[in-house]
């Protein structure tokens, strides 16, 4: 059995063939981390337990002074329960006591993995469930710790559920998601930072003494900090080394934190950020954290990136999408801001199918009176001085010239200045007294209400029901302020924020099961609110609003230590370029934005008669690579360095594509090859632009030799077969 317990050692054990996973129980009570890491065929308590009296540790027997929860590897924990270190949870009763005392009860192993209500969760398939039940019985609540182990996967996902079985409300406080005691610190601590078109960037810095963390306060999971953080041997590599990866499956306020604490042990804690939240748990209510993932690779960082990819994108993302290939776009944002009109769309549309570009999709500006972005966001009704024909007329016109149809929306949004708020200006979010802050001069709506959940439903239902729409943009550009309800008591107040993404996930449950074939983008300006919790619904993200091929190496790269290419949308845009002015080769525009989802963002018809040529070009050899480079295996060579080197593979049983990108030209430019590193040792691989053969581990181990570019910003790409 993948998930076994050992009633004589009290020793439960999650084990596949790549991972173990070993829980214990103390003293009938407690339970305690033994181990996590590479497989381990049987336990038998090697690694016993350090139990030393402490100065200043607080002791459940006061017979054992050795014993104590302030120097135990703990399972989960909270503060003022004799345990000083970071809490997991924390709960607070009427009387504003904040003590509990959680105590083992049960455990259930089940074949199947729940699903979570009214939040994203990973599949169950070929998956074992581990729930252990704790209970304080002074207060009558339990909690459940449930554990599901994948198979063939080196994962363990995590989740948390309260229960209330008193007959007065608990208030919870802080509600974490998972907690990983650690008996040492020696790791280095890597995350992804960054901000609106700039964002992924890897950070690696010495885990230290104190806390280190990321986390979320703006209502999404936000650009500046991803909702992920990893523990890595000092010496791992992109290719060698242990290294541990956790992410959060939630899309508003989080944090992920580590703590070192004073006798070299560490802490990892994960969950809805304990800063913007409470919920009040009323008599025999449930509340269910958010789903966290747990990822284990001994042989470096691309190996936890490849099970990242493979795991989100068998068990996470829309059933519909997940085998499927994905269209070459037309996007018209920075080709025609809010300035269009139907006829000049459609000579733009004709103009895409004779490049061999198969959706176009309408960006901002059809709307209301959207003629720039300070009005009309919530007037989802057609702006017939730009579209006289309305939706449906563009819609069947271009599916009769051949390209499927898209349209971007942001429902979330509302303007001041729209008929929306004229009707409801109670709808957004607010504070009474407090003025309506604006920020791109909108404001959020108050998705924990039902009445506005319905109301975008209804509006996306009216635009999909007829089938005239193949792919919907969805876009989020402010974050979260004056963030209340007037129709919720002062104590829900805090509830506010987790009850605006629960609302998000209800609209987007309903519409995407509602119309599983439409191709939803995920987007908030840019890589906003790019996390799991999005992708159980939307299958792919608009990466960054930077469409420079310069800038998107590095953001492509940052995005890729957990979602494979086939999710982050890239686009060739104009030069200069429209948000950092720099001029870069066409050919490497294409390169780049090839390496993830692919499409255009600019005025058709107002490229030269060569560049036209040449993107008809770039569309058919997409087309003959695709399938291997949105279904196939993705490493990275090389990550961006100073000048700006990148080199991205992508290869399956078959062939094998490098994309190579040469930043700023150097003087005296350094003799280099590029080791491919993963390729089939004992294959031939036949270079399809030289017929040269070539064995895989000459490849891997003597390379390729970089030739000498004389030019910033050059790219090209190899491809192999496998003979």
């Amino acid at each position: 059995m993948p998930i076994s317990y050992d009633e004589t050692r009290n020793i439960f054990h999650l084990k596949n063939n790549q991972i173990s996973y070993i829980i214990g129980i103390e003293k009938g009570k407690y339970l305690v981390h033994r181990y996590f890491g590479p497989k381990i065929h049987s336990y038998h308590g090697v690694n016993e337990l350090q139990l030393i009296n402490r100065g200043f540790s607080t002791n459940p027997d006061p017979q054992d002074r050795t014993f104590s929860l302030n120097t135990l590897p703990l399972e989960t924990s909270t503060q003022g329960s004799l345990d000083f270190r970071i809490a997991n949870y924390q709960l607070r009763n009427p009387q504003g006591y904040r003590i509990t005392a959680f105590e083992y009860a049960g455990y259930q192993i089940t074949n199947e993995k729940p699903k979570l209500p009214g939040l994203p969760s990973l599949s169950g398939a070929n998956t074992q469930t581990l729930e252990i039940t704790l209970k304080d019985a002074q207060q009558n609540l339990e909690m459940i710790l449930r554990y599901t182990l994948f198979e063939n996967l080196p994962v363990i996902s995590r989740s948390v559920e309260y229960i209330n079985k008193s007959s007065q409300p608990i208030y919870l406080e802080n509600a974490g998601s998972m907690m990983l005691d650690l008996p040492s610190a020696n790791y280095d601590l890597l995350t992804l930072n960054g901000a609106h078109t700039n964002e992924a960037n890897l950070s690696r810095q010495a885990l230290h003494s104190g806390i280190q963390r990321v986390d979320s306060t703006r209502g999404t999971s936000s650009p500046q900090h991803q909702p992920f953080i990893a523990l890595a041997d000092k010496y791992t590599t992109e290719d060698q080394g242990a290294v541990m990866g956790f992410q959060l499956i939630y899309s508003g306020n989080f944090i992920a934190q580590v703590e070192v604490e004073q006798y070299g042990s560490c802490r990892l804690q994960m969950g809805i950020n304990p800063d913007t939240f409470e919920w009040k748990l009323s008599p025999n209510e449930h509340f269910v954290t958010p789903e966290a993932v747990i990822n284990y690779s001994d042989t470096g960082l691309n190996k936890l990136s490849q099970t990242f990819h493979s795991l989100y994108q068998n068990y996470l993302v829309p059933v519909y999408w997940q085998k499927r290939t994905r269209p070459i776009l037309l996007n018209t944002w920075e080709g025609n801001y809010f300035s269009f009109h139907e006829k000049t769309l459609l000579e733009q549309v004709k103009t895409a199918k004779e490049l061999g570009i198969e959706l176009f999709v309408l960006d901002d500006g059809w709307f209301g009176q959207r003629n720039d972005d300070t009005q009309a966001l919530g007037d989802w009704y057609v702006n017939q001085d730009k579209l006289p024909q309305k939706i449906t007329g563009l819609a069947d016109q271009i599916h009769e010239l051949g390209l499927l149809f898209g349209l971007w929306f942001e429902p979330e949004m509302i303007s001041k200045n729209s008929q929306l708020f004229r009707q409801h200006p109670d709808w957004p979010l607010q504070v009474p007294a407090y003025p309506l802050t604006e920020g791109r001069r909108q404001l959020v709506l108050d998705l924990s209400n039902p009445e506005i959940q319905d109301f975008l439903i209804a509006t996306l239902d009216e635009y999909l029901k007829n089938g005239e729409i193949d792919y919907i943009k969805w876009d989020m550009n402010r974050h979260l302020t004056e963030v209340g309800n007037k129709n919720l008591p002062a104590d829900q107040q805090k509830e506010i924020s987790h009850r605006y993404v629960l609302g998000l996930y209800r609209v987007l449950e309903t519409i995407t099961r509602r119309y599983p074939k439409v191709l939803f983008e995920n987007c908030s300006s840019g890589g906003g609110r790019f996390d799991p919790g999005m992708m159980a619904y939307m299958p792919q993200t608009w990466a960054s609003d930077n469409t420079d091929a310069f800038c998107r190496t590095k953001i492509q790269t940052g995005f890729s230590y957990l979602f494979p290419p086939i999710m982050l949308g890239s686009h060739v845009s104009d030069v200069p370029n429209h948000q950092v002015g720099r001029i870069t080769p066409l050919s490497t525009r294409g390169h780049i934005a090839m390496s993830g989802n692919f499409g255009y963002e600019l005025d058709i018809k107002k490229q030269t008669p060569d560049t036209l040529a040449k993107i008809k070009e770039q569309v058919a050899w997409y087309k003959e690579h695709r399938q291997l480079i949105q279904f196939g295996n993705f490493y990275r060579l090389h990550t961006p360095d100073e000048q700006g080197v990148c080199a991205w593979l992508f290869a399956n049983d078959q062939e094998v594509l490098i994309v190579y990108f040469h930043g700023v030209a150097q003087p005296a430019q350094k003799l280099a090859y590029l080791q491919t590193t993963y390729l089939d040792p004992q294959a031939l691989y036949q270079n399809t632009a030289t017929n040269e053969i070539f064995s895989g581990d000459e490849l891997n181990h003597a390379g390729i030799l970089i030739p000498r570019l004389k030019s910033d910003f050059a790219s090209f790409t190899l491809h192999f077969k496998k003979i």
